[in-house]
């Protein structure tokens, strides 16, 4: 049995293995922590499937006014017990409206305060499902949440140039892969190609804007090539055969692994200058060939035509997406050089005796 010497109480909206940005920011970190002695409290806002579903679920706003009066309660609780901890350590916000009161009380209860964000949410981004309560967010918080915090995670540069204009203690640490869950089977030969996309309902706009590059793909190589969308099940595009498949804990690592060719496309603006390349890590731990927009962090990740391509044009992915589809040896030369970049720049492994160092420093500076 663990002796804990330290507290850690993780503010969050959901509750655990159920939000991507979550897993891959800190939850996969949790063991690691526990074996140098911090204990690990979770707190979510959103606390079963349930209250998922009827937040994200548009209109409904009788049920989400309850939802809010619940979250607050339940961060209200947070507060009186935080005197109780050494850090406390908030994902985005303590809150889904505007307000930093809740911020502002547990930096009251004397806990240490760890602040991250892993996109550039200073910029106004709202959910379809609750476009019509949009009124009630600001995006200013966040440098307000920045500003009174004791030290500031960040995904990457972009994001810590912003974080440095209001707190001096600003760490980048990338957003991390799990080798020990991402851990590669062998690829089953097909006469097709496979080329794939994963995301979730937020992000299949993202995807959209290639598809006019795989509708040219398809023609050129007929059934020699299959498209795959994973994380949005209610996607349909019937010129490309494309039904999309539901992400479950269970078939993440088996779907995304069953790509030749994993894409990212995104649109160049203030948002997503901010990602941090997370669909295109997961390719490239599972050895699939990855093709990025020449974005934000996606530039530091890929090394052109060594570890992946990046592309920006619809020319360019085309005749990129044309490279790979022909040349297996070249999809398998990403495959080894993007699972090595994986290992020795943006795994939980590689970071994590960086990361945990970071909640020992902190408390012994107090």
């Amino acid at each position: 049995m663990t002796d804990f010497k330290h507290r850690i109480l993780f503010v969050v909206q959901h509750r655990f293995d159920r939000s991507p940005g979550q897993r891959y920011r800190f939850e996969q970190y949790m063991s690691y922590l526990e074996a140098e002695g911090f204990e690990c409290v979770y707190s979510p806002i959103l606390v079963d499937a349930q209250e998922d579903k009827d937040f994200y679920s548009p209109g409904n706003y009788l049920t989400k006014f309850s939802l809010f009066l619940k979250g607050a309660w339940r961060r209200w609780k947070d507060w009186r017990r935080a005197k109780n901890f050494d850090i406390v350590f908030v994902y985005r916000e303590a809150f889904m409206t505007g307000t930093i009161f809740f911020e502002k009380m547990l930096k009251q209860s004397g806990a240490k305060i760890i602040y991250d964000f892993d996109d550039a949410i200073w910029n106004h981004d709202i959910s379809a499902a609750n476009r019509a309560l949009g009124w009630l967010k600001n995006p200013a918080k966040v440098a307000e949440i920045t500003a009174l915090a004791d030290l500031v995670f960040v995904g990457n540069e972009y994001l810590a140039d912003y974080a440095s204009q209001y707190n001096k203690r600003v760490e980048i640490i990338p957003s991390t892969i799990n080798l020990d869950y991402y851990r590669i089977a062998p690829k089953q030969f097909t006469h097709q190609v496979v080329i794939g996309w994963s995301g979730s309902l937020t992000t299949i706009e993202h995807f959209k804007v290639i598809i006019p590059v795989l509708e040219k793909v398809k023609v050129k190589y007929g059934h020699r090539v299959a498209f795959k969308v994973f994380g949005v099940q209610d996607y349909v595009h019937e010129s490309l055969g494309i039904t999309g498949i539901q992400w479950t804990p269970q078939n993440e690592v088996s779907e995304i692994g069953s790509f030749d060719i994993g894409i990212m496309p995104l649109p160049d603006n203030k948002w997503t200058k901010g990602k941090c390349g997370m669909k295109g890590l997961q390719y490239m731990a599972l050895e699939v060939a990855t093709i990025m927009t020449a974005v934000g962090v996606n530039k530091d990740i890929i090394q052109e035509g060594e570890n992946g391509f990046l592309a920006t044009t619809e020319d360019e992915w085309y005749e990129k997406i044309c490279q790979l589809v022909e040349s297996k040896e070249l999809r398998e030369k990403f495959g080894k050089a993007g699972r090595m970049t994986i290992e020795q720049h943006y795994s939980s492994q590689a970071l994590r005796k960086k990361y945990v160092n970071q909640f020992h420093d902190l408390i012994n500076k107090s």
